[in-house]
């Protein structure tokens, strides 16, 4: 770098005063922050380059291409790319951001992205992070649903079953690595259990947010004697006015479409406030969200509840988010508008009241964790998503993909490229699948 003009006079004294500048956001930095003295001269010191949108668009472009296994295993993605590799976000400050998202009604994995985008680039970073991650899979149900996405066969049963191993590898990732950081002592790995005990031992879809609060209450119980976590500054390109505005947008809409709805008529109005309820009233995952739209569109008789349920098979079996099954029953659903505008408009409708309500809450999130009870609390709420997160690794995660020792076989693999060899999550995609492919010869 080159040494700036001696503009300046160093301050007298025997004792410097310390700066701390943040640069999370440098690439490939390791550091939060830089220390600066009074005697290091400030125009030295580069401002770090804000990324742009089209970045983050190639990024979680690549990410809805190949984010297999629902928003747990996203998260799991997530924390790879963005923690682990390009170091956009610090571990505790990522787990925070989970936590949040994890309470607040909607797609967890979706709101995530949506952050992550627009701390890296603004708005329009978080525009092409929703977008780079949810157009694959909902290009992909568009087609299912004109007849042209479907996989038949043992190879394509084969490989579809290797992908969903692949999601078995990445959660376990995750769960191991968030535990070696967030949970180092007894009191925290004691939270995450009762945490994952909560949740296996319940059958309530409000229990994941039970889990969470109760692990914020212990973590302000057990962990206030610590030294505050360094999480480095957040920054969050979004004014606490915008963010009430948001707030509004969320229970005026939530409120005001079911009127609107009764006064016009409009099946358009009908099929967006059926979108945006559901998308609204969703805690504790996206498969949540299953009962809520099967009660909207196949109890007033626009769809069969096999074309339901057939367009819900094959949205798990897509990558990139869950919620994406809108862009499936917009297309198929019997009221006009159908097909491909009926298409975006369940997809805008599903993803608006999470979005807005993310919105709301960010501009508070930030000085909120600073401070000393919250950082306790969020200790706490941290140790409880490692709880979570361990207990989805189980069930369904497991349960539902790992059916003998081959499977267990090719998850271990996935698991040991991942932790052990540091492969990139697309070449355990592409291992995974491949090994499914072959298991269904065997």
């Amino acid at each position: 770098m080159v040494a700036a003009r001696k503009t300046h006079q160093r301050l007298a004294g025997p004792t410097d005063i310390v700066y701390r500048i943040p640069i999370s956001k440098f690439p490939g930095s390791d550091q939060t922050s830089v220390s600066l003295n009074s005697s290091t001269d400030i125009s030295a010191v580069q401002k770090s380059p804000a990324g742009s949108p089209l970045e983050v668009l190639r990024i979680f472009l690549k990410l809805g291409l190949t984010c297999f296994g629902g928003p747990i295993a996203h998260i799991g993605y997530f924390r790879e790319e963005f923690v682990v590799r390009r170091k956009w976000i610090d571990e505790h400050a990522y787990a925070d951001l989970v936590g949040l998202c994890q309470f607040l009604p909607g797609p967890a994995s979706s709101q995530v992205g949506f952050s992550i985008g627009l701390m890296r680039a603004g708005y329009l970073g978080a525009l092409a992070a929703w977008t780079g991650f949810t157009l694959p899979s909902a290009a992909i149900l568009v087609l299912f649903a004109y007849g042209a996405g479907a996989l038949s066969g043992p190879v394509g049963a084969g490989l579809l079953h290797g992908l969903k191993l692949t999601a078995v590898a990445i959660v376990a990732q995750a769960v191991w690595g968030m535990a070696r950081n967030l949970c180092p002592d007894r009191e925290r790995a004691s939270i995450a259990v009762v945490a994952a005990l909560i949740i296996l031992f319940s059958m309530a879809s409000v229990a994941q947010i039970g889990a969470i609060v109760l692990g914020g209450l212990a973590g302000l119980w057990l962990c206030r004697g610590e030294a505050p976590a360094s999480s480095g500054h957040v920054e969050i390109p979004v004014s606490r006015t915008v963010g009430l505005i948001t707030l509004g947008m969320f229970f005026v809409l939530l409120a005001g479409l079911p009127a609107l709805r009764g006064l016009t008529g409009s099946t358009g109005v009908a099929l967006f406030d059926a979108f945006y309820r559901s998308g609204a009233l969703v805690f504790g995952g996206g498969h949540v969200v299953l009962p809520l739209l099967r009660e909207a569109f196949v109890a007033p008789g626009w769809l069969s509840d096999d074309m339901f349920l057939a367009g819900y098979g094959a949205a798990q079996a897509v990558p990139g988010p869950l919620f994406t099954f809108a862009a499936y029953l917009g297309t198929v659903v019997s009221p006009e508008p159908h097909g491909l505008g009926g298409a975006a408009l369940g997809l805008v409708g599903i993803f608006l009241p999470g979005i807005l309500i993310l919105l709301g809450t960010l501009p508070f999130w930030d000085s909120f964790r600073k401070r000393a009870g919250a950082q306790a609390m969020m200790r706490g709420v941290n140790a409880a998503v490692v709880g979570v997160l361990g207990a989805a690794l189980y069930d369904p995660v497991w349960t539902t993909t790992v059916h003998g020792p081959r499977d267990f076989g090719i998850t271990l693999v996935g698991f040991v490229l991942l932790v052990a060899w540091r492969a990139p999550p697309l070449l355990v995609v592409a291992f995974s699948a491949a090994a499914g492919s072959a298991m269904a010869f065997l």
